[in-house]
């Protein structure tokens, strides 16, 4: 019987040039996802930088199929995706990265003020998506929590919020988040 090549970043790229399917993401799943593949994991966050944008976006994609176990291998690039999404002009991008974040513990310890002003900034700002300014919502949350002056500032911000007409995705994290804070 031929031995099968192992899988690597030679073999995971070109199939990111490509939509992927359900039975794709199943598949690299299966590859990446493990103790025994950290490996392959380093290679699909390799990925996440690609210039090919496809590649970049299906290599987020990828992570947001990950079982909790392998989803917290990424804890210890916790920075990094923060970096990732004050670098980034793509929304698409973005979305994805929020997303992996949300998924994330904030300790007290680990809060970095950049990343706070920038969740206030694009939670209020009209223009970004709407998907964002509910994640940047909820990030914001998550790290302003620890202090109650912080707190006071998130609440008046969001007091500003809901004087505008909010759509459905906002006006759901605004409540999720004031019902946090009461």
């Amino acid at each position: 019987m031929a031995q099968q090549d192992e899988p690597s970043l030679t073999t995971l790229r070109p199939r990111l040039t490509v939509r992927l399917t359900k039975d794709d993401i199943q598949e690299m799943c299966r590859i990446t996802q493990g103790d025994h593949n950290h490996r392959f994991k380093e290679e699909l966050y390799a990925l996440t930088n690609d210039t090919d944008r496809r590649v970049a976006t299906n290599a987020l994609w990828l992570f947001q199929h990950f079982a909790k176990a392998d989803n917290e291998w990424l804890y210890a690039k916790h920075d990094d995706l923060i970096d990732h999404c004050l670098a980034t002009s793509d929304a698409t991008k973005l979305r994805l990265t929020l997303s992996l974040l949300l998924r994330q513990p904030f300790e007290e310890s680990q809060v970095r003020t950049d990343f706070i002003d920038y969740c206030l900034d694009h939670l209020t700002d009209a223009r970004q998506p709407y998907a964002i300014r509910s994640q940047c919502m909820k990030l914001a949350y998550m790290q302003m929590r620890y202090w109650p002056e912080l707190l006071d500032e998130l609440k008046r911000t969001l007091e500003l919020v809901a004087r505008k007409p909010m759509s459905p995705a906002i006006k759901s994290a605004w409540r999720q988040v004031m019902a946090k804070m009461k």
